[in-house]
């Protein structure tokens, strides 16, 4: 008996929305992480650090890991690097990278 598969499509609005649409930052939203960890359970998945934050604080660390780690996928491509509008940008941008 075949394995039924699931829907690989990742949703940006509506019904079942769980990632940002490009324009306003790219990324996951609240209601998205929600729903990795209830399919992930024990996952520290967290939104994106978007706010000021105090410097060598969790939330700054993790920024700079961050933008350490998107700094390389904008060397890996460089199509979407170019690209001012590319989801990587905007990301990075969101994140004040």
């Amino acid at each position: 008996m075949p394995r039924k598969k699931e829907n690989p499509i990742q949703k940006t609005t509506g019904k079942g929305g769980n990632y940002r649409k490009t324009k306003s930052g790219a990324g996951m939203t609240k209601k998205g992480v929600a729903a990795y960890k209830r399919k992930n359970p024990g996952s520290k998945l967290k939104t994106a650090v978007t706010g000021k934050v105090k410097p060598g604080s969790k939330a700054a660390n993790r920024r700079k890991s961050y933008c350490a780690r998107s700094a390389g996928q904008m060397k890996k491509f460089p199509k979407a690097a170019k690209d001012p509008n590319s989801r990587l940008r905007q990301a990075r941008k969101r994140w004040k990278c």
